[in-house]
């Protein structure tokens, strides 16, 4: 993902950067856009967790099939974190004060909690690495690469309950 915000800059219509013309407003303009930027960037983060989960379900799927069912407590165990994390990210705070809010956050304390967030991409990938290395039944062992990507999602959903720390940062910089 590439800098969401100054993308949707440019992408405004010519009402919006009339707008800008007008005092104060652009501020207020800027700062939803931030908000529609970090709800998006979830949204994305969300997905690529769903996506996961699709990949877990299908490779115990596999399992059911070929009647190994002796692994099948670990896909759940997966199942669920992934499901747990995409709720997470889904439902997280915004990363951006409101208009009227006595702590303003600024773009360089955005900058960060959008960065935090964008690193989580790569664990995303990591993951998704993880789960791809786990064997189809009959050809191997899948609980050496089940439990490394349990493990791995256990430290992404660390991570991302670090994420208050983040905002935390971020709003004491800005204050």
């Amino acid at each position: 993902m590439t800098n969401g915000f100054e993308e949707a800059q440019e992408r405004r219509n010519w009402l919006e950067r009339l707008g800008e013309k007008i005092p104060g407003f652009k501020g207020f303009q800027d700062r939803e856009l931030r908000r529609d930027v970090d709800r998006l960037q979830r949204e994305h983060l969300s997905q690529e967790v769903g996506r996961l989960k699709v990949a877990v379900r299908g490779k115990a799927r596999s399992y059911t099939d070929a009647g190994q069912i002796g692994m099948l407590h670990i896909f759940d165990r997966l199942d669920r974190k992934l499901d747990g994390l995409a709720q997470a990210i889904r439902f997280a705070d915004y990363g951006v004060s409101g208009l009227f809010d006595a702590v303003k956050i600024y773009q360089e304390e955005l900058d960060k909690l959008y960065q935090f967030d964008l690193s989580l991409l790569d664990d995303l990938s990591s993951l998704s690495g993880d789960l791809a290395a786990v064997p189809l039944p009959g050809q191997g062992d899948a609980r050496d690469g089940l439990e490394q990507a349990l493990r791995r999602l256990e430290l992404l959903e660390e991570k991302w309950s670090g994420r208050k720390n983040v905002i935390s940062d971020v709003v004491q910089t800005s204050s």
